[in-house]
């Protein structure tokens, strides 16, 4: 058996907490020291790492302590972070190792590979490439982090910045769309998990990569194993490549 470590939920009322708690209730190797949410007051100080599905604000305020007193660890799943939020969370990684994803699913993560490796052998001259995901009616920022995770892999594949390269929103009349451009859309329902899809386009084929979750456990075991991974690494920020070992930590 793996040593015993104290873990800590921050948004562990929220779906995503739930989950959590529920996947770290039923490991042995694991002490639940604190569950908490966004303005409740908690003695981070009992714990070695928490992983934490709240908001941009909360996450960063979080982060910001922890770096202040120099522990715990983190593990961050929230999305929709500003950039000026995240160059803050650079900073605190300084100090403290952060495990930050937009996606917690090993699945999701070996399509982020196959989409780099699909966009650098693709010329962009001759395949477009649009990313749809689809997600439940609560959720509010859209792309979804792992919508985008998956256009910075197609932009590095390209060997250029998402920025450079993503596309505006359709809407109205627009004109042709530019060659090499990454597009991108959302769909918001009921209570879907999470959908996304890579669609890779020429004139002449179609290729589409793409992933469904089916149940929202497999988020919350990926995200407890980013938090047995990280509670003993140096500062830093890494995410779930770092975590499954496809780059050196």
């Amino acid at each position: 058996m793996s040593a015993i470590f104290h873990a800590g939920i921050s948004g562990y009322r929220g779906r995503m907490g739930r989950a959590v708690s529920q996947v770290l209730d039923a490991r042995e190797d694991v002490v639940v020291a604190a569950r908490f949410d966004w303005g409740e007051t908690a003695d981070i100080s009992l714990c070695d790492v928490i992983i934490d599905f709240s908001t941009p604000d909360a996450s960063l305020a979080l982060a910001q302590g922890a770096a202040a007193r120099g522990g715990p660890a983190l593990v961050i799943g929230s999305t929709g972070f500003t950039p000026e939020q995240e160059a803050e969370l650079v900073k605190a990684a300084e100090k403290i190792a952060i495990v930050k994803s937009g996606n917690f699913s090993l699945g999701v993560n070996i399509l982020i590979g196959l989409v780099q490796h699909a966009a650098q052998r693709l010329d962009a001259q001759d395949w477009d490439i649009e990313i749809t995901e689809a997600h439940h009616r609560r959720k509010v920022d859209s792309p979804s982090g792992t919508a985008l995770m998956l256009g910075e892999a197609a932009a590095e594949g390209r060997f250029t910045d998402l920025a450079d390269i993503r596309s505006a929103p359709y809407d109205g009349v627009q004109g042709e769309r530019e060659n090499g451009k990454i597009g991108f859309s959302s769909i918001r329902a009921g209570g879907i998990i999470g959908e996304h899809t890579v669609l890779f386009a020429s004139e002449d084929e179609v290729l589409t990569l793409s992933h469904s979750a089916i149940d929202r456990a497999l988020f919350a075991k990926g995200a407890v194993a980013a938090a047995a991974w990280v509670r003993t690494r140096r500062p830093g920020l890494y995410d779930m490549q770092d975590v499954l070992g496809f780059r050196q930590a």
